[in-house]
């Protein structure tokens, strides 16, 4: 009997301690979030510093019916540039926002939805058919040498830049954004 309860008064104490451990972690953590949304030399910044603003490098991908196509040839629009893949779950938790936002700035802003496609995990195939059964609008473009992923050094999905209407880098987010930190990086690039 006297073990039942030595063993007893245990069991709650560790539950305090679990619950109070969580209570601060919570209380304290929230004004520690970082930033998910890095940025690059602004204008003014850059000129201060004597650095030039950094050109986005270009790279070679292809479109459904593989075609090539190049960064470059959406200059003179602002750029949301996407690397993602089908099997990535984050990457499937942020496309809705990204879809939505292609929808209400189509013509004012280039969505690049790059695929990361290897031949083996990710295939034309694959990837074709999950954008297609998620209905999804926006553009989709194919990395298949890799040719963008290595130009970029993404390492991780989703990778996400946002490119100004010059070419130029403005921001960058590693992992999954959400609808507000993408709007925070397309009103980085484009003021309608």
């Amino acid at each position: 009997m006297k073990n039942k309860k030595i063993l007893l008064i245990i069991i709650l104490a560790f539950i305090l301690l679990l619950g109070g451990a969580y209570l601060l972690y919570t209380k304290f953590s929230e004004g520690f979030q970082p930033e998910q949304l890095g940025t690059q030399q602004t204008d003014s910044s850059s000129e201060a510093s004597g650095q030039e603003k950094q050109l986005a490098p270009d790279f070679t991908v292809y479109d459904k019916d593989g075609r090539e196509v190049q960064l470059s040839d959406y200059f003179g629009k602002p750029i949301v540039l996407n690397f993602w893949a089908s099997w990535c779950g984050p990457c499937q938790s942020e496309m809705p926002e990204f879809d939505e936002k292609y929808r209400e700035l189509a013509g004012n802003v280039e969505f690049l939805m790059v695929n990361m496609t290897d031949g083996s995990r990710e295939t034309l195939e694959i990837a074709s058919s999950y954008v297609n059964k998620e209905g999804f609008s926006f553009p989709v473009l194919y990395d298949q040498s890799i040719d963008a992923a290595t130009t970029y050094s993404v390492y991780s999905l989703p990778t996400t830049y946002f490119i100004d209407k010059d070419g130029y880098l403005t921001a960058q987010a590693s992992g999954a954004i959400d609808g507000e930190t993408l709007q925070k990086g397309i009103d980085m690039i484009y003021v309608p």
